[in-house]
């Protein structure tokens, strides 16, 4: 007869309270590089379309030979951030490489929230200018916050401007960002917000550019981070253009960045448009940032070597916590 196994039960909350940033972005750092080594076997990840334009999607890796390996499952609901909920919503499975036995269910939200944030944090931290001390958000939803709490872990902002669409929700945002301990001014229009910022982070539900390369000044670092699919674009061509393409996957770029695709597919760009993947950077394979007035962009897709390193990261933080388990 089989005798079960306790599987570790991480909710919402016990994420947030173990998951630290810092530790997440070592996390995020280790991963990539592995990724870009090709040492994290994975599949690409799979949506199902759902009515009003969510998504159900579903991802399956390995940190590994001999390593943890699992999967997440994530709703990709958008219209959430309206009504103060998260737009992801899952769970993530993982289990242990000696047997194959279910290890830990974790809340996906949560993780989402946190690593997306981290690795955005690690990459500012690796292709951001060392002095830069403003940081421009547009959008105002949990990734806007966490974005705002991990790059302070990564660069001594003195600065925040927040753009969101709704004045009154932005200005309600700005104040709640206090906490994490700088001041942040919410901005009525998207060019003020970015005038001058030395790093920005999209973190909207955008479908078409809301970001123009004009408002871009040289030297800005810029983290692509929202509403990702293989038609929709936060920022415009000349942005592209312009910057330093680096993207978290390649694959994931060819496959799913709007942006990207279009001027590939209207011949504008070559796949040689992107410099390199962030963990050729990290490894020193690849150069970034090559002098201050660069502009560099990091592309965001999310990988689920990133959630499976997250999940790894929390799974030892929380070692010896007394959680919840059910016996499988």
């Amino acid at each position: 007869m089989h005798e079960g196994r306790d599987v570790r039960i991480f909710g919402a909350d016990d994420v947030w309270s173990h998951l630290t940033y810092e530790a997440c972005i070592a996390a995020m750092r280790d991963a990539m590089v592995a990724f870009s080594e090709g040492r994290t076997p994975s599949v690409p990840r799979t949506f199902l379309d759902l009515a009003g334009g969510n998504m159900f999607g579903a991802m399956v890796g390995s940190l590994g030979e001999g390593d943890m390996f699992g999967a997440k499952l994530i709703n990709l609901f958008p219209g959430n951030v309206r009504h103060g909920k998260p737009s992801h919503l899952g769970l993530v499975a993982l289990f242990d490489p000696a047997d194959g036995s279910l290890s830990s269910l974790i809340d996906a939200a949560a993780l989402t929230a946190i690593r997306t944030a981290s690795a955005s944090a690690a990459a500012t931290d690796a292709l951001a200018r060392p002095d830069a001390r403003t940081l421009a958000v547009l959008g105002y939803g949990e990734q806007a916050e966490t974005h705002i709490r991990a790059i302070l872990t990564v660069r001594p902002i003195e600065r925040v401007r927040a753009w969101g669409r709704d004045p009154e929700r932005c200005a309600r945002f700005s104040d709640r960002i206090a906490a994490c301990g700088v001041s942040c001014t919410p901005v009525v229009d998207i060019a003020g917000a970015v005038a001058g910022a030395d790093i920005v982070c999209t973190t909207t539900a955008a479908v078409e550019p809301i970001l123009y390369g004009r408002w871009i000044v040289p030297g800005t670092h810029i983290n692509v981070v929202g509403f990702a699919g293989s038609d929709a674009a936060e920022i415009d061509a000349d942005l592209v253009l312009r910057a330093r393409y680096i993207a978290d996957s390649r694959a994931s770029v060819f496959a799913e960045a709007g942006e990207f695709r279009s001027l590939l597919r209207n011949g504008v760009i070559t796949d040689a448009h992107i410099v390199a993947e962030i963990g050729d950077v990290y490894s020193g394979r690849a150069t970034g940032r090559i002098c201050d007035d660069d502009i560099t962009l990091y592309r965001s897709l999310g990988h689920i070597v990133q959630d499976l390193a997250a999940a790894r990261a929390l799974v030892d933080l929380a070692s010896g916590t007394a959680l919840r388990s059910v016996r499988l």
